[in-house]
């Protein structure tokens, strides 16, 4: 009877601690040690309600697009925008051809003036060679003048005649004296002259050669502009794939087909076929005939141009010589007004006017358009017209 009594208090007593176990702080370790772990939770800010249901886990991001080699995604996106419309790439492409087109014009003016400085340097040496000769000679002619006075004793030819008792000798002499007077006298004017002309062939000579030096420094970093900007702009084109790459020649093509139909509605052009001038239609006979060459900056033909090297040589087979470039063909030929214009002026593009194309009536041009593309006709409003001028006023 003792024996059960003493268990019965046994169990109670087992009892009572595990209620008193599970009711103390920190009960249900045990229970966390085999949960899952949980994310921590935001701290609430005072007063603030507590958490609500528990939120859906994030979306997966999508893997990366692969790249073509060599391109990143920073040349083509800027950090933090989005990823470029098809349309977006041909404005960025066509903005690096037009880089590419002002620095030919530069490249190609410094060129210009580079052979003309030659030529007039090359000249100049010429000019101081014969001036050095020339001098050389008259030192000589002065030297032999002087020895013939020595051998006669020294006197002046008007002393001798002073001294001679002929009349008629004293007559002779006069005139020969005079003569030797003046030709002295010329002999040492053209001395002075031309060592006074060697002066001024020499610091001209210098100045062209400063002026050379200058634009052949001009030139080269023309040059490396140029190839700078093709450079961008074929890696931005041939980051596209083949379907985008031939998508985006077809927005080029209806890019320059609204603009066009914009100018034609526009009324700018009163008179679409004016009748070209005789020389005119050889400048146009001459540039059509180039179509499907392709372009290359710098070039003058016969087997590739640039936009401003086929004006320039077409107006040259037409029998009027132009300058080389597009800005200085805008900035020396007279200029009309587009509603005036006939076939054969050339339209001057872009602000800068970096660009140029010869119209050949019907409300069209022919021209050089940029690297990757060869001559060919295309509407006269595709591009933004800044003039219009005519080489044969």
């Amino acid at each position: 009877m003792n024996r059960r009594r003493r268990a019965r208090v046994s169990a109670a007593i087992t009892l009572v601690c595990a209620f008193a176990v599970l009711s103390a702080p920190g009960a249900g370790l045990l229970s966390q040690a085999y949960a899952a772990p949980a994310s921590p939770a935001a701290p609430t800010a005072p007063g603030a309600p507590g958490p609500g249901p528990t939120a859906s886990p994030p979306a997966v991001a999508p893997p990366p697009v692969e790249l073509p080699p060599g391109v990143s995604q920073s040349d083509i996106t800027p950090s933090g925008s989005a990823a470029p419309s098809l349309d977006d790439v041909r404005k960025e492409i066509e903005a690096l051809y037009r880089k590419a087109a002002s620095a030919t014009d530069a490249y190609n003016l410094a060129d210009e003036r580079a052979k003309k400085q030659s030529a007039e340097v090359v000249g100049l040496t010429e000019d101081i060679v014969k001036g050095q000769v020339r001098l050389d000679a008259l030192k000589k002619q002065a030297g032999a003048a002087a020895r013939a006075q020595y051998r006669g004793g020294g006197l002046p030819p008007e002393a001798e005649l002073m001294l001679t008792g002929d009349p008629q000798l004293f007559l002779d002499g006069v005139g020969r004296a005079r003569q030797g007077q003046k030709a002295t006298r010329d002999l040492i004017a053209e001395l002075s002259r031309t060592q006074e002309d060697l002066k001024t062939y020499t610091a001209d000579a210098g100045t062209r050669w400063q002026e050379l030096e200058a634009n052949r420094a001009k030139k080269e970093k023309a040059k490396k502009e140029i190839t700078k900007q093709i450079a961008a702009a074929e890696k931005l084109e041939s980051s596209l794939a083949e379907k985008d790459r031939a998508r985006l020649a077809q927005l080029e093509k209806d890019a320059a087909a609204t603009a066009q139909s914009a100018w034609l509605g526009s009324g700018a052009l009163q008179e679409i076929n004016r009748t070209a001038s005789a020389q005119g239609r050889k400048a146009i006979e001459f540039a059509t005939a180039q179509i499907g060459k392709p372009y290359v900056w710098g070039a003058e033909g016969p087997g590739s141009y640039d936009c401003s090297g086929l004006t320039m040589k077409a107006w040259a087979a037409g029998g009027r010589p132009i300058p080389r470039t597009s800005q200085e063909q805008w900035r020396l030929l007279p200029r009309v007004d587009v509603k005036d214009m006939r076939p054969g002026d050339l339209i001057i593009y872009f602000q800068d006017a970096s660009h140029v194309g010869m119209y050949i009536g019907n409300g069209k041009i022919v021209h050089s358009p940029r690297p990757g593309r060869q001559v060919t006709v295309t509407g006269a409003g595709s591009m933004r017209i800044l003039g219009v001028v005519r080489p044969d006023i």
